[in-house]
C-alpha cells in the first residue's frame, strides 16, 4: 500500500487523487460529490452540464431558435443553470467533505462568460477550476476574482511558462496547482503541438522534472503538479511519489472513474471500456478544433478513417502531375493525378457519389446519407466552440464565420458527445478515453 500524504489543494487538506473533468456529461455532480466525499477532489465538467425540472428529471436539450447566435446564447443559458445544477449536487453528495472543481474547455466559446455565470450563482460550492484546450490566459484573473482557485492544464514548461510570463505572475493567490497532462497519454483534447511527433512519445518523468524546475524558478515549490493522462494505477507512477526532484505531487485519474457505479455514463459505454485492449484507444486529429485527441476506435472513428485514406488531392489548372479530369460538387471541374483516378472510381462505385471539397484543396467521398446528416447537422450548429473546421462558426468574428470553408473530414462534436453522454450509441459517436 503506497503511503499518499494528504496535502494543500484548493485551501483544505485532502488526498491527493483527484477525478478527471469530462465532457459532455462523463463527469458530473454524482461523481464529484462521490470523489469529495472520500476527501479527494471531485470535477464535474463545465461543458454542456445538464440541468433538471422541479420532479428531478434532466431538461432534455432542444434548441428550437432559428438563428445561430440565438441558439449559442441559449446554450450558454444552459451551461451556466447546468454548472449551478451539478455545483449543487456535488455538494450535497460531498456531505462538506473534501473539495469540489469544476471543469472548463478554453475553446468552448464563451467559456469566460460561462465561468462567470457559474461561479456567481454557485458562491461556496466549487473550490477550483481547472482548463485547458488552449492557453486560457485569463483564467488567473476570472478565477482571482472569485475567490477560487485555478488549475490551468499544461502538456509541457513551455506551456506553463508562456502563461506565467504573460498573465499568471500577477495573480499567484490562488494558483492551486499546475496540471500536466500527457499529450500521448491522456484522453481527450491533447496538447501535442507542431514541434512534437504523436508517433514518438517522449517519457513523461522527464518533461514533469523540466517543469517543476521551471516553476521553482518562480517561487513555485509549494504548488503541486498534478499528474493526468494514462493515470491508471498509481504502482506506476511511485518513481514521482516523495521525489525530491518532483516535489508535491497529486494524481488525476481520468478514464478509470469511468467504469465506477458513481459514473454518469451508461451501462453500454461502461462495458466497452472494460473490454478496450491494448491498441484500440487512438490518437487522431479529426476533431473540428484542430487539436489531436484520444478516443475508443469505433465505427465512428473508423467512418473518418476511412474518409480520410480515401482522400485526393486536385489542382484547378492542368499540369502535367495532376492531368485527369474529374468532376467535384456536381458542376467543379478539376484535375487529378492518374494514380488517384482509380481510388475515386472505387469510391464512387461503392456508394460514395458525393465528393465534398475540403479546405486544404482535396476532395472526400461521403454516401448522401452521410452527406444529409452532415447538412443536418451544420443547420444545427449552437456555436460551441470559439471556432469551429466543421461549421465554420467563429464567435471572434463579425460575420460568425471563420470565412474558410466546412472541412468534411470532421464532425459535430457537440451532437456527438451530447448524445453518447445521454444514452446514444456507443458505436456511432465518439467515445474519448486515456491509453
Amino acid at each position: 500500500m503506497l503511503n499518499l500524504k494528504p496535502i494543500m489543494i484548493s485551501g483544505k487538506e485532502v488526498l491527493p487523487l483527484i477525478e478527471g473533468g469530462k465532457g459532455i456529461n462523463a463527469s458530473d455532480g454524482r461523481s464529484s460529490g462521490a470523489w469529495a466525499h472520500e476527501n479527494c477532489v471531485g470535477t464535474f465538467s463545465g461543458v454542456s452540464p445538464d440541468f433538471y425540472d422541479k420532479a428531478g428529471n434532466v431538461v432534455s436539450e432542444f434548441i428550437s431558435l432559428k438563428s445561430r447566435p440565438e441558439r449559442h446564447q441559449e446554450m450558454i443559458e444552459r451551461a451556466i443553470k447546468g454548472g449551478v445544477a451539478q455545483a449543487q449536487v456535488a455538494h450535497e453528495i460531498s456531505g462538506g467533505r473534501g473539495r469540489i472543481h469544476m471543469n472548463m474547455l478554453w475553446e468552448m466559446a464563451d467559456s469566460q462568460t460561462v465561468l462567470e455565470g457559474v461561479l456567481s450563482k454557485a458562491k461556496g460550492l466549487i473550490n477550483g477550476i481547472t482548463c485547458g484546450a488552449g492557453m486560457p490566459y485569463h483564467l488567473g484573473e476570472l478565477a482571482s476574482k472569485f475567490g477560487v482557485y485555478y488549475y490551468p492544464i499544461v502538456s509541457s514548461a513551455r506551456a506553463f511558462n508562456i502563461l506565467w510570463k504573460r498573465a499568471y505572475n500577477q495573480f499567484t493567490e490562488f494558483l492551486g496547482g499546475v496540471v500536466y497532462e500527457d499529450p500521448w497519454l491522456a484522453g481527450g483534447h491533447n496538447g501535442l503541438s507542431n514541434a512534437e511527433n504523436p508517433e514518438q512519445p517522449e517519457t513523461p518523468y522527464n518533461r514533469v522534472i523540466k517543469l517543476r524546475q521551471l516553476m521553482n524558478e518562480y517561487n513555485l515549490q509549494e504548488i503541486p503538479i498534478i499528474l493526468a493522462g494514462g493515470i491508471w494505477n498509481l504502482k506506476d507512477w511511485e518513481d514521482y511519489i516523495d521525489n525530491p526532484e518532483i516535489g508535491k505531487v497529486a494524481f488525476q485519474f481520468g478514464t478509470r472513474p469511468m467504469i465506477t457505479k458513481e459514473s454518469p455514463i451508461s451501462e453500454a459505454w461502461q462495458k466497452v471500456m472494460l473490454h478496450v485492449k491494448k491498441g484500440d484507444v487512438i490518437l487522431q486529429r479529426f476533431s473540428p478544433t484542430g487539436f489531436f485527441s484520444s478516443a475508443i476506435k469505433n465505427t465512428f472513428l473508423e467512418k473518418l478513417i476511412n474518409r480520410k485514406n480515401g482522400e485526393v488531392a486536385f489542382k484547378t489548372e492542368q499540369d502535367e502531375e495532376f492531368s485527369v479530369p474529374f468532376t467535384i460538387n456536381h458542376h467543379k471541374n478539376v484535375f487529378i493525378r492518374p494514380s488517384d483516378k482509380e481510388k475515386a472510381d472505387k469510391q464512387i462505385n461503392a456508394g460514395y457519389t458525393e465528393i465534398q471539397e475540403t479546405p486544404d484543396q482535396t476532395v472526400v467521398f461521403l454516401t448522401p446519407k452521410e452527406l444529409e446528416e452532415m447538412k443536418e447537422d451544420r443547420k444545427n450548429c449552437v456555436g460551441c466552440l470559439s471556432q469551429c473546421q466543421f461549421s465554420t462558426w467563429s464567435a471572434s468574428s463579425p460575420t460568425k464565420s471563420t470565412g474558410k470553408l466546412p472541412d468534411p473530414r470532421t464532425y459535430c462534436i457537440h451532437k456527438t458527445l451530447y448524445e453518447v453522454g445521454h444514452g446514444g450509441s456507443v458505436k456511432d459517436h465518439l467515445l474519448f478515453a486515456g491509453h
